[in-house]
C-alpha cells in the first residue's frame, strides 16, 4: 500500500460505517469528505516534513560551511545542529499558542495559519546570504527563520491528528488518523530526491546556489495547501462540542489548569514520544550525518537511504493505524517500540561498517518500520487520551515538549559525541567511528521509556470523543 492507494482506500464492505452510522460522540462525515480531509491534512504534513527533511539534509551537508565556518569542521556541524534544535525548542510555544486557539475557534483556522507560517519561513531560508557575504547576520537570519518554522510546526501535526481522529468513524480512527502522516513520506521523499539529483552532478553543493531551490519550492506547496484548506470543513466532534458550549457555556480553563489536570496523560504521552520522536530525529538527521561525514559514504547514499526508509514508512504508517484499530493502541505501539530497541545495536553497527546497501536496508528497518510504526499508531492514540475541550492544546503540548527533550537535542548531542570520539581517538579511530556504541544505546534507552509508558496508559481506541474527561 503506497501513499496514494492508502489515501484513496475504500472502507470495509459495510460502507454504512462511515456514511450513515450514528455514533453518540459525533455526527457522521460522508466518505468522500473524509477522504478530502485526509488529503488536506496530508498536504500540511507533507510541507512540514518536506521542510524537516530539507533542513535535516542541509544541516548535515550544507549549513556548517555556509553559516558556521570553523577551523574544526565537526564544530561547524554541531553549530548547524544547534539551529536545528532551536526549531524544536520553540515548537511547544507554537503548540500552546495555536493549540489554545484551535480549542476556542476551531481546528480549520489554526491549520490555515500554521501552514502559512511554515511555508514562508522555509522559503525565507532559501533567500539568506552566506556568512561570507553578510557575516554574523547570516546565522542570525537562519535562526530567525528556524524559529518561525518551529512555531508553525508546533501545532500542525497535532491539528491534523485531532482533525482526523474527530472526523473518523469509531472503530476506524486509527487507520484514518494515520493517513495524514503519509504526508511525512511525501515530504521526505520529495526533499530527498531533490538533494539526491543535485548531489549527482555537483561535487560540493554548498558552493553553489542550487541548495536554495528546494527551500524556495516551499512556496508552491504553500499555495496548494492553502487552496485545499480553505475548503476544509470543521471536525464533527468539535462542531458538536461548540454547539453544546453555546447552549451551556463552560468556564474557560487556563493553561496551568489544563496541564495540572491532565498531567498523567501528558506524562504518558511524553513517554511514548521519547522513542518515536527521539528515534525519528536520530535516524533522519544524525544517522545521515554519521554515514556521510564519519563513515565517508557520500551524500548521495545518505539521501538515498532516507528515501528508501520513507518509502517503507509509507506502507508502515497506514498499516500500523489499521493494526491499532484491530489489536489496540497500547499493544501495537509497544510492539514497534520493542522492535526499535532490539534493532538499534545491529543497525548502528551496520552503519559503522560502511556498506551502502546494508546501511540502506538497516535504515529502512529502523526508521521505516520500527520508528514510523509508532508514529502511525500515535495518530489517534494521543488525541483519544484527552477530553474534547482541551484536546488540541494538550496534544500540541505533549507532542512538542517531547520534541524538545527527545528529538531536538538528539542530533546535537550525538554529533558532539562523534566529535569527542574523533578528537580523542576513542576506539583508535580518528573519524569517531566507534561513536556508534553510545548512539545505539541511547536509542535503546529511549525505546525502553516508551515500552514502560504503554503499561501505564489504558486502551483508548473506543473512547467517546465528546467526553470532557481524559482517558486516565
Amino acid at each position: 500500500m503506497n501513499t496514494f492507494t492508502a489515501l484513496n482506500a475504500s472502507t470495509p464492505p459495510d460502507q454504512s460505517i462511515v456514511d450513515v452510522a450514528e455514533h453518540h460522540d459525533r455526527t457522521p462525515m460522508p466518505l468522500a469528505e473524509l477522504r478530502r480531509t485526509a488529503w488536506t491534512c496530508s498536504i500540511g504534513s507533507a510541507m512540514e516534513y518536506y521542510d524537516f527533511a530539507l533542513y535535516s539534509l542541509a544541516a548535515a551537508l550544507v549549513f556548517g560551511p555556509l553559516f558556521f565556518p570553523s577551523s574544526i569542521p565537526s564544530m561547524g556541524l554541531v553549530a548547524s545542529f544547534a539551529t536545528y534544535f532551536i526549531g524544536f525548542a520553540v515548537r511547544p510555544i507554537g503548540g500552546v499558542i495555536f493549540g489554545r486557539l484551535g480549542d476556542r475557534v476551531g481546528r480549520k483556522v489554526v491549520l490555515l495559519i500554521t501552514v502559512t507560517l511554515m511555508g514562508f519561513a522555509s522559503a525565507g531560508i532559501g533567500l539568506i546570504p552566506s556568512y561570507a557575504h553578510i557575516g554574523i547576520a547570516a546565522p542570525l537570519l537562519l535562526i530567525t527563520m528556524r524559529i518561525l518554522q518551529g512555531l508553525g510546526a508546533g501545532a500542525e501535526q497535532a491539528g491534523a491528528a485531532v482533525m482526523m481522529t474527530e472526523s473518523a468513524p469509531r472503530g476506524r480512527r486509527g487507520y484514518f488518523a494515520a493517513l495524514p502522516f503519509l504526508g511525512i513520506q511525501m515530504g521526505t521523499v520529495c526533499a530527498g530526491l531533490i538533494y539526491f539529483f543535485m548531489l549527482v552532478g555537483v561535487p560540493n553543493i554548498a558552493e553553489t546556489w542550487l541548495w536554495r531551490v528546494p527551500f524556495l519550492f516551499s512556496l508552491i506547496l504553500l499555495v496548494i495547501a492553502l487552496y485545499m484548506r480553505l475548503h476544509l470543513k470543521e471536525s464533527p466532534a468539535f462542531h458538536k462540542a461548540q454547539n453544546e458550549e453555546e447552549t451551556a457555556p463552560r468556564q474557560k480553563r487556563s493553561l496551568r489548569d489544563i496541564l495540572t489536570a491532565s498531567r498523567r496523560p501528558i506524562l504518558g504521552g511524553l513517554g511514548l514520544r521519547m522513542a518515536e520522536n527521539g528515534g525519528s530525529s536520530i535516524y533522519q538527521v544524525l544517522a545521515i550525518s554519521y554515514l556521510v561525514h564519519t563513515v565517508g559514504m557520500g551524500g548521495r547514499w545518505g539521501t538515498l537511504a532516507l528515501i528508501g526508509a520513507a518509502l517503507v514508512g509509507a506502507m508502515t504508517i497506514p498499516g500500523a493505524g489499521y493494526l491499532s484499530d484491530r489489536y489496540g493502541r497500547t499493544r501495537v505501539y509497544r510492539a514497534f517500540a520493542i522492535l526499535q530497541a532490539i534493532t538499534a545495536i545491529p543497525v548502528w553497527y551496520t552503519f559503522s561498517r560502511g556498506n551502502p546497501i546494508f546501511s540502506l536496508i538497516a535504515l529502512a528497518i529502523a526508521l521505516g518500520i520500527a520508528t514510523w510504526g509508532m508514529f502511525g499508531t500515535q495518530g489517534a492514540f494521543l488525541p483519544e487520551m484527552f477530553g474534547v475541550y482541551h484536546r488540541y492544546t494538550a496534544v500540541s503540548f505533549t507532542r512538542e515538549f517531547s520534541s524538545v527533550i527527545a528529538g531536538g537535542i538528539s542530533p546535537m548531542v550525538g554529533e558532539a559525541l562523534i566529535a569527542l570520539f574523533s578528537r580523542f581517538h576513542i576506539g583508535g579511530v580518528q573519524s569517531g567511528l566507534y561513536a556508534w556504541i553510545p548512539l545505539s544505546l541511547y536509542v535503546v534507552f529511549l525505546s525502553i521509556l516508551a515500552i514502560i509508558a504503554t503499561f501505564y496508559i489504558p486502551e483508548t481506541k473506543d473512547r467517546d470523543l465528546l467526553s470532557e474527561a481524559d482517558s486516565f
